[in-house]
């Protein structure tokens, strides 16, 4: 079986050198060389790479002068990858996330190898003590982290894509910034026919986290939420979606500073432009629906 030609994007912001190196050694040590590695500074100089790390490859570092957000700057390096045209997958990879199995690359290219519909690959992204988080299971509710399968959306930290799947549904919305940059892509690629699998034996260390450091969680949490369903849901099932939503965060949320910004950013999304409106079709909810995560959750 001839494997498929993998690179590798990562996207850090300067403030984590330490975190970069390790992961690049981590990815050194695969026994499937990378043909490219991609690294972009967003918003930062990046500092040379060439002989501090034995690397299987030359490093391609692009400096950006301003921060574009993860899914801005993730579009830059799917951009040069394109422009040296010799790539089939990319692997991209947290800054601050590391490989601890020297076979993930080679179980990449051996996925979409075997399955030629596939377009995403997400890989279980666990903490130092092996734990991983409910929230990075793709899956409703309590369901078990080693139990892969095909789903309905993947992992933004640690994934796999098919450069022929980018080719028809399109890069990251980069207008987003930050927050479910990984959905809109996920139903495009679901709307295309393309397959996403969850791959649990792919394993990504990366700390644990809580997606509410983020100052402007709340806010554009909100907001990209609003635009998700305006650009992607059919409009019978928008104000489901939302209503869903709405119900979800005054439970969870206890804070009223919390609750304030979450709000104020749900009415930007109403008021602002969402981009472009691709509604998928009522076979690709029907789909989802199947998965086990109806698109109005």
């Amino acid at each position: 079986m001839e494997l498929p030609r993998v690179a590798v994007a990562v996207v850090t912001m300067g403030n984590r050198p330490e975190e970069v190196d390790a992961l690049l050694e981590s990815v050194a040590k695969q026994d499937l060389a990378p043909v490219r590695i991609v690294i972009v500074g967003n918003g930062c100089r990046l500092p040379e790479f060439a002989g501090r790390i034995s690397l299987p490859c030359e490093v391609t570092a692009i400096d950006v002068e301003e921060n574009l957000g993860c899914p801005g700057g993730r579009n830059v390096a799917l951009a040069r990858l394109r422009e040296f045209g010799d790539v089939d997958v990319v692997v991209e990879l947290d800054d601050d996330g590391l490989l601890v199995d020297p076979h993930v690359l080679r179980r990449v290219g051996e996925l979409f190898a075997a399955d030629p519909r596939l377009g995403i690959v997400g890989f279980r992204i666990a903490d130092e003590h092996g734990q991983t988080q409910q929230r990075h299971v793709p899956r409703i509710g309590s369901s078990d982290p080693l139990r892969g399968g095909y789903v309905t959306g993947f992992l933004g930290g640690g994934h796999g894509f098919r450069m022929a799947m980018l080719d028809q549904t399109g890069d990251w919305p980069a207008e987003f910034f930050f927050a479910h940059e990984e959905i809109d892509l996920a139903w495009r690629a679901v709307d295309r026919g393309w397959r996403i699998l969850y791959a649990p034996e792919l394993l990504l260390r990366h700390p644990r986290t809580s997606p509410a450091r983020h100052a402007i969680y709340y806010r554009v949490n909100a907001r990209n939420r609003v635009w998700l369903v305006r650009r992607r849901l059919p409009w019978a099932l928008i104000p489901v979606h939302l209503g869903v939503w709405i119900a979800l965060t005054l439970l969870r949320v206890r804070s009223t500073a919390g609750l304030r910004a979450w709000f104020g950013g749900f009415v930007e999304g109403l008021r602002e432009p969402a981009g472009e409106r691709r509604p998928m079709r009522w076979r690709t909810v029907w789909r989802l629906t199947r998965l086990g995560r109806p698109p109005v959750i």
